[in-house]
């Protein structure tokens, strides 16, 4: 069960998070990266954000990306929430593929 602090802190992050994505794919057409979901640990240290990468086939390849920048990712976020938080917590970035998922579902379905 996740603290009001912490839901406030995610949605905050979710939020920072889904600017700079948006601000760093306009040089890459045909891509959209959005931040679905961030779950912070109980002390506010480790944030996992959870990316909905379009094309989904290109996934691995825009997630090992963001994985070798994350410093720079980091960096960026704490320039924007330095006073809002006191120590900006470690960022681990997850593919959601909870619309492939989906999909595969409908596709099953509707067989």
């Amino acid at each position: 069960m996740e603290t009001t602090r912490q839901n406030k802190i995610a949605r905050l992050l979710q939020k920072e998070l889904s600017d700079i994505f948006q601000k760093e794919t306009k040089g890459m057409p045909g891509v959209l990266i959005s931040v679905s979901a961030v779950r912070i640990s109980p002390d506010m240290s480790v944030a996992r954000a959870y990316l909905s990468i379009f094309p989904s086939e290109r996934s691995a390849e825009i997630i090992k990306n963001v994985n070798d920048n994350v410093k720079s990712i980091r960096y960026e976020l704490g320039t924007r929430v330095r006073y809002q938080l006191r120590i900006i917590p470690e960022l681990k970035f997850f593919v959601d593929d909870s619309l492939d998922y989906l999909e595969h579902i409908d596709v099953l379905l509707n067989k």
